[in-house]
């Protein structure tokens, strides 16, 4: 459902292509909404039906024409009313803490393995946030005025900080590995 909105809320800035839309995902949201392709276009499609956006098709003059998607006015009173809505608690759900939780049945070479490997994957996120700012540009219509600007920044802030909380603990877990305060292994005979 969250997708929709964040369509809408684009969409709400200016005029885009399903096309386009991909790409402003993918240099201003995907590092806690990623969404491909196939998605935009089903949910344009819903949106369409449900009378949130119409689609206008651009004639092209030296390239095909392009379906360009806006938002109505009953689209931005849905977007409006759903930002005012309190939103239902959400499970937290992280695969990699399932590993960890059971990694007492590992080696200690693999258990050192498996967080070198996390913190590995967490210094790649970290990576990929810190090429949206330049990824996205401050002259990119989809950025909208500076008082948007400002609340893209907090959502991209957050996941640098959480990012790099997540790999302070990973180090400090691989730290505490190698000094070997790991217990050893139970054995069933």
């Amino acid at each position: 459902m969250s997708l929709e909105f964040a369509i809408l809320g684009f969409l709400n800035y200016h005029p885009y292509t399903g096309y386009d839309l991909k790409k402003i995902f993918d240099t201003s949201i995907r590092h806690f909404w990623p969404a491909d392709q196939s998605q935009i276009y089903r949910t344009l499609a819903k949106l369409a039906e449900q009378g949130y956006v119409e689609q206008e098709i651009v004639r092209g003059l030296d390239r095909p024409d392009r379906k360009e998607y806006r938002i109505t006015p009953a689209g931005q009173e849905a977007l409006r009313a759903w930002m005012l809505t309190p939103l239902a608690s959400q499970d937290v759900r992280i695969a990699a803490l399932i590993q960890v939780f059971f990694a007492g049945q590992l080696t200690d070479e693999e258990v050192l393995a498996l967080f070198e490997r996390l913190a590995a994957d967490a210094r790649a996120v970290l990576a990929v946030y810190d090429q949206i700012p330049q990824a996205a540009g401050t002259d990119d219509p989809a950025m909208g005025p500076p008082r948007e600007r400002f609340f893209w920044q907090l959502t991209l802030d957050y996941g640098l900080m959480s990012a790099r909380a997540d790999l302070v603990w990973l180090e400090h877990v691989i730290a505490r590995l190698k000094a070997g305060e790991l217990p050893p292994a139970f054995s069933a005979s």
